[in-house]
């Protein structure tokens, strides 16, 4: 049996160290981060999901703004190796999308492999630039709303 719950304070060693493990040394460095450093997660959209205690998988969410409106930034997701081709990622996305939007957000913005991620809906974004080095080719959107991407292009900054 699996709980679904927002990530706590508590949680926070213990996600960080499934972090690491899933992903390459160096992911701080990364451009997504300078986006986060400082800025408070949403944190209704933070989840963990474990079984008999043991964490499997972790989602996050960051504002950003591009062309000076408010956007998701989804990310990192992560489950664990041992966990991964059960599902768990595409369940956090599901949950974590479907409350973005009951929440009122509009728009989510991504850097990750459209291959993946458009079973989600995500589609490349033109005109929206992250940060350097990111490669642009990378940078994938969803529409919560309908039209919510047309007209909103130019870099991606921090959210105040």
């Amino acid at each position: 049996m699996y709980q679904l719950e927002e990530e706590t304070d508590e949680d926070w060693w213990e996600v960080e160290a499934l972090y690491d493990l899933c992903f390459a040394p160096g992911r701080t460095a990364l451009s997504s981060y300078r986006l986060r450093d400082g800025v408070k997660k949403v944190a209704p959209l933070c989840l963990t999901l474990r079984q008999d205690g043991i964490l499997a998988a972790v989602i996050r969410y960051w504002p950003v703004l591009v062309g000076g409106k408010r956007v998701l930034l989804l990310g990192p997701v992560a489950v664990h190796p041992t966990r991964q081709g059960e599902g768990l990622g595409g369940l956090l996305m599901h949950e974590s999308l479907a409350e973005a939007h009951r929440l009122g957000w509009e728009r989510v913005l991504l850097v990750g492999d459209e291959p993946y991620y458009s079973r989600f809906g995500f589609e490349k974004l033109e005109g929206v630039e992250m940060p350097p080095p990111t490669n642009p080719d990378r940078v994938l959107g969803l529409e919560l709303v309908p039209g919510a991407w047309e007209g909103v292009k130019g870099p991606v900054e921090k959210a105040a």
